[in-house]
């Protein structure tokens, strides 16, 4: 039993008493307490595979801020490491594949990897989560969104122009379309075993629909995340799923059609404009400027109000950040927004 269950009734559009606040990337850098299990967990991918640490690290912003829910720690890459293509973090350069796909017998030799089997480490992480909640909050489960990986696969690495794999889109889109289902079995696979475990919503970060027109984020993108929203709601319709796409504002009403229950918005769209656009058929998440966590105690409030302002009344809203926790914010302005969000909040949900 759920002790607090504001988000599920929010992205049910059932009505609640505030308005529920997580923030992407809550676990991370600039918390002290992480950094000390991180340096004894040597590099970020034996944290990560280390499921007590992952515990550790997922709970310490709910006992520091009193969030609304947790989110796994991991990584959006754990599925392409399980291909085989040799993931390695370096220093400086981020997130680097030994064995990039570039070729259509690169695409051949993938296969969809057994949760239970190369990404056991996920499950047994989500499954002591569970566990060490004690039913506190929610626990969010998450994969990369297919997109999302095939940039990083074919790219290689982290690019400013992503121009491997965007050069692949357009001289060989059925290769594309090839990769992207493999790895649209694959979140979809990796997402069922989540929830198996314990998760009881599950997010898809598309963080690389940046890079895509709207033409092309409805082609190499939304229908598969979609695909993989049918199945998941096959699988278990009591966990809702949220879509989280960068720079999507201008395909909102697509994405309401997904059958997710919510839709994750960066701080370029306007939360009004995307409720005018999506009416009450999904419930938005976000969507406050990361940036804002460098400013002082007022302007936190003051933005905070904005925020909930533009929304406006009733249920529906997940306060959250439009990107993740820059690593250089001092925590306290964290604990500023999460107490701005809890006592500015239930003014928008007592009509």
């Amino acid at each position: 039993m759920l002790q607090n269950d504001l988000l599920i009734r929010t992205l049910q559009k059932k009505p609640v008493e505030r308005t529920p606040v997580w923030l992407m990337r809550q676990a991370g850098r600039y918390l002290p307490e992480y950094r000390q299990v991180r340096e004894q967990a040597g590099h970020f991918m034996a944290l990560c595979q280390d499921a007590e640490k992952a515990c550790e690290v997922t709970l310490q912003p709910i006992d520091r801020f009193g969030l609304d829910a947790a989110i796994l720690f991991s990584d959006i890459l754990t599925i392409p490491d399980a291909m085989g293509l040799g993931l390695k973090f370096v220093g400086g350069e981020g997130p680097v594949f030994e064995r990039p796909i570039r070729c259509a017998a690169d695409v051949e030799k993938l296969v969809v990897p057994d949760p239970e089997d190369s990404l056991a480490y996920v499950m047994n992480a989500v499954r002591l989560i569970r566990q060490e909640l004690h039913g506190r909050v929610p626990l969010i489960g998450f994969s990369g969104s297919p997109w999302t990986l095939a940039s990083y696969m074919v790219e290689g690495s982290g690019s400013k122009t992503f121009s491997i794999v965007r050069r692949m889109r357009y001289q060989d889109p059925v290769l594309m379309h090839k990769l992207l289902k493999i790895l649209s079995a694959s979140v979809t696979e990796y997402l069922k075993a989540q929830i198996s475990a314990g998760a009881q919503v599950v997010m898809i970060f598309d963080t690389w629909a940046s890079l895509l027109s709207p033409q092309d984020y409805l082609e190499f993108s939304l229908p598969y995340m979609a695909e993989t929203v049918r199945e998941l709601k096959r699988f278990n319709a009591e966990v809702p799923v949220v879509l989280f796409s960068k720079n999507s504002g201008k395909c909102l009403k697509e994405i309401a059609e997904s059958g997710c229950a919510g839709i994750g918005l960066d701080w370029t769209t306007s939360l009004q404009e995307a409720r005018c656009q999506v009416g009450e058929k999904v419930a938005l998440q976000g969507n406050i400027d990361p940036a804002v966590l460098y400013g002082t105690a007022d302007v936190i409030n003051s933005e905070v109000e904005r925020v909930l302002g533009e929304f406006g009344q009733g249920s529906g809203h997940v306060f959250n950040l439009g990107h993740g926790i820059y690593p250089d914010i001092d925590p306290e302005n964290v604990k500023v927004l999460v107490n701005a969000v809890k006592n500015l909040s239930p003014k928008y949900h007592n009509k």
